[in-house]
């Protein structure tokens, strides 16, 4: 079969490719006037804005259940009925919270403190074996938490309005 291009040998060919390979002007070339062209740099994302929902997260554990509050105060002072009071105001606030974005079940159907076999293969991401472990599977073992994994995830999107990282603002009372 005849072509009206002139045949360029394989060698030749592997030439031209190892050239193009190692000069960047002449790779830019053969591309044509748009590969040259560097891509437009993009502004980096702030933190904030990447971890803005986990942000809103804790922004909602400190509105409900005041969560921050609780775990920046020092409580060695406190008697464990004063603990124990302020701990059932953000057990409360924080549960209302956590039902409102996650529907969370068990990572193992058996109960705390049954006895369970581990098979070959099991996946470890969601059993995590402590104790004395040595040999292979099946291993037996006592469950000392059952684990959890979300089911459903409804975080609420992310304004660009907002600021995410003003996790609770600065509340003034006016007289």
């Amino acid at each position: 079969m005849e072509s009206n291009q002139t045949s360029i040998s394989f060698l030749r060919r592997l030439g031209l490719a190892f050239r193009v390979l190692f000069d960047s002007e002449l790779a830019a070339r053969a591309l044509g006037p748009k590969a040259a062209e560097p891509p437009a740099p993009t502004a980096p994302v702030p933190p904030e804005r990447v971890h803005a929902s986990g942000l809103l997260l804790l922004n909602a554990f400190q509105r409900e259940g005041r969560l921050i509050d609780f775990l920046q105060q020092e409580v060695a002072s406190f008697s464990d009925a004063e603990i124990g009071a302020a701990a059932r105001v953000v057990h409360g606030g924080c549960r209302k919270v956590l039902r409102q974005y996650f529907d969370l079940q068990p990572a193992t159907p058996e109960a705390e403190g049954s006895s369970i076999t581990i098979p070959q293969g099991f996946d470890s991401r969601k059993l995590r074996l402590t104790g004395n472990i040595s040999g292979s599977p099946p291993f037996r073992g006592t469950v000392r938490h059952h684990g959890w994994i979300a089911q459903q995830i409804r975080l609420p999107a992310v304004s660009e309005a907002i600021d995410p990282r003003v996790v609770a603002p600065a509340e003034v009372e006016l007289a």
